[in-house]
């Protein structure tokens, strides 16, 4: 009985740790805002213009002060207070969602009203960008301070786990919203309230914190972070193969358009589609923190991105949508495993005065994978159509694969997430 009620104990020793615990009660109900909100604005969007182009340049508009930012951001976050940084990240992220509101309300903000713009949109998708941009890597390095090193890839797992359930949650709950109330503007309330839920929630954790080191601001400290990855293969190996392969196989920018041309459904069911990735990611998540990996990451990862693409394609020429939805499940099944790969080998491996600007070069990829995939999405979608777009997409994946399996042997010989994969 004993050893039982360890094994359970070891599958979630990580929330033991009282400041662990709130950092991921504020970090759900951010992600849950954030989430919400984007269903409410592609929504919006595409009920403007009818474009699969203007859902890409959704993305677009959030990746680009991200790549302005990111070495700034990352610098700041090794030399001032992380928590104090989140807490002002969250502030802004609920000044957004407001900006949105206000938006909404001055232009009807109702389900029927045929809106003439959408710029006013964008810009505060470059500020909600611009935002992003520092709490990536504030978030990311602050989570080693909160807990023992013996207990991080428990942590790291859970942390996925808490990230992909306000994505099922949050997508769900904004597709309802949206519906009920007939437009966005009840979303952007909720959104906001709920960023204010995460701030508050930021001021009871207290980080275990070292004196940051001084450094001059120079090119070359500037940079470290990009040194430091490109010595290290197994991670650049990891983290490109990540970026290229959701660049290319990402479809979550065109859901508006599955849900509405293709499935014939209404916001409930774009909030399903856009929740389903997560499901797939929370589930494998939760596994993985109960039955970590013992070897073979590297094949693992691998052949799950592989699955990954398959998947992508099988969504590009679905009809239905309980197979659509099937998919889904899967592509964040499959993709969540080299999230926790790529997360492990990164945090472990890097010291604690880089780990903002490790964190904000790895967090830049992720935006190329995204947002700039989102905009690629809607580009090759406005060019060639919505399903030969996504199915395009997954065949390049597996392209990617095939390239990065030759190019990056680390990564077929990867076995055990220690610090000794290092070189």
């Amino acid at each position: 009985m004993a050893a039982r009620e360890d094994t359970r104990l070891a599958g979630s020793i990580a929330f033991t740790n009282p400041d662990f615990a709130v950092f991921e009660l504020a970090r759900f109900l951010i992600v849950a805002a954030l989430e919400m909100q984007s269903v409410a604005v592609g929504w919006q969007v595409y009920e403007i213009t009818k474009r699969p182009l203007d859902l890409g340049l959704v993305g677009l508009a959030q990746f680009l002060p991200g790549i302005l930012l990111f070495l700034a951001t990352g610098h700041a976050a090794d030399r001032f207070d992380r928590r104090k940084l989140l807490m002002l990240c969250y502030y802004g992220f609920a000044a957004c969602s407001g900006l949105l509101w206000a938006i909404a309300l001055r232009r009807g903000g109702n389900y029927a009203s045929p809106y003439t713009r959408v710029y006013p949109i964008y810009a505060v998708l470059v500020l909600l960008g611009a935002v992003r941009s520092l709490s990536g890597p504030v978030s990311r390095a602050l989570l080693p301070q909160l807990i023992p090193e013996e207990h991080f890839a428990n942590a790291v797992a859970w942390n996925a786990s808490v990230f992909q359930g306000a994505t099922i949650l949050g997508p769900a709950a904004g597709g309802l919203i949206y519906a009920f109330f007939r437009g966005p503007s009840a979303v952007y309330v909720t959104a906001m309230l709920t960023a204010i839920g995460a701030l508050l929630s930021t001021l009871r954790i207290k980080p275990q914190t070292k004196a940051m080191p001084r450094e001059a601001v120079t090119l070359s400290t500037v940079l470290a972070g990009f040194r430091y990855i490109w010595r290290q293969k197994l991670i650049l190996g990891s983290i490109t193969l990540d970026m290229f392969a959701v660049l290319l196989g990402g479809a979550v920018a065109l859901l508006p358009v599955y849900a509405r041309e293709i499935l014939k459904t209404g916001p409930w069911g774009l909030g399903l589609l856009r929740s389903a990735p997560g499901v797939g990611a929370a589930a494998m998540a939760i596994l993985m923190a109960h039955r970590p990996l013992r070897g073979r990451a590297g094949p693992t990862m691998l052949w799950c991105v592989a699955g990954f693409g398959v998947c992508t394609i099988l969504f590009g020429i679905s009809r239905s949508i309980v197979l659509s939805l099937i998919m889904l499940l899967l592509i964040g099944a499959t993709d969540m495993v080299s999230v926790i790969i790529r997360g492990i080998l990164i945090q472990l491996g890097t010291p604690d005065e880089m780990r903002g600007r490790v964190n904000a070069v790895d967090m830049l990829f992720i935006g190329v994978s995204n947002e700039l995939g989102e905009f690629e999405s809607g580009l090759t979608a406005h060019w060639f159509g919505t399903v030969p777009a996504v199915v395009l997409g997954g065949i390049g994946t597996l392209a990617v694969i095939a390239i990065w399996a030759w190019r990056f042997p680390e990564l077929r010989r990867a076995d055990q997430l220690t610090n000794n994969n290092r070189s």
